[in-house]
């Protein structure tokens, strides 16, 4: 079995039992369901969205979010958009998108865990969104048209990737000319400490030199 194969296969499991921890009501932790189903509380996923953000999605689209920022606060997002997020999860931030880009625009979520799509779908729902779609699929292999997105967003997501050049080489192929890059993400430089890589089976991480902690790096914003 291959790194990249191993590390697909945890993420999809543990984003898969995040999901059916939120569908099934749980809550109480201090970063919510989907937080205390990867591991319990961390403080690096909550607090993400101010008030009136929270109020504009539905309660399990913020018990799902287990981002690491807010990159629609970054986008600088505007009416008529197509926007996309690689690795949607429960749809948070693909809901917050479509409600900036308004209904001239078209807000995309992708995701590869079937529990997470379907909660996002029953988001989406309770949004009552029309400009909301959601995608099965791999952010190595977006099933998206080149040249056909303005915004890529991402919340914490690549760094779960093992080819994350296939990643980036994939977000260039689908945004338009003059799009933009908008990402929330950890990165590591230098050596990881042995206390940081003990729990690497569970976390999901990427590859052994660079594998990833818990989200906390800040966003970052590039253009086409």
């Amino acid at each position: 079995m291959t790194t990249e194969t191993t590390v697909k296969d945890i993420v999809r499991q543990k984003y898969g039992e995040a999901a059916q921890r939120v569908s099934q009501g749980a809550s109480g932790s201090c970063c919510g369901g989907a937080s205390a189903a990867l591991g319990g509380c961390d403080p690096i996923t909550s607090n993400l969205y101010d008030p009136a953000q929270a109020g504009a999605v539905p309660e399990t689209a913020m018990l799902a979010s287990l981002g690491c920022s807010n990159p629609t606060a970054l986008a600088e997002l505007k009416p008529g958009e197509t926007v996309l997020d690689l690795g949607s999860g429960g749809g948070i931030d693909v809901l917050l998108s479509a409600r900036r880009v308004g209904p001239e625009g078209t807000a995309y979520g992708l995701d590869m865990t079937d529990e997470m799509l379907a909660l996002a779908q029953e988001n989406k729902r309770q949004s009552g969104l029309a400009n909301v779609h959601f995608l099965k699929g791999e952010i190595e292999h977006i099933p998206l048209p080149a040249n056909s997105v303005d915004v890529i967003i991402s919340n914490c997501v690549i760094n779960l990737a093992a080819d994350k050049d296939r990643v980036l080489a994939e977000a260039f192929r689908v945004l338009k000319p003059g799009g933009r890059f908008a990402v929330s993400d950890v990165v590591v430089r230098g050596e990881v400490p042995p206390a940081g890589t003990e729990n690497a089976p569970t976390s999901a991480t990427t590859e052994p030199a660079t594998a990833a902690a818990s989200c906390c790096g800040p966003s970052a914003c590039c253009g086409r």
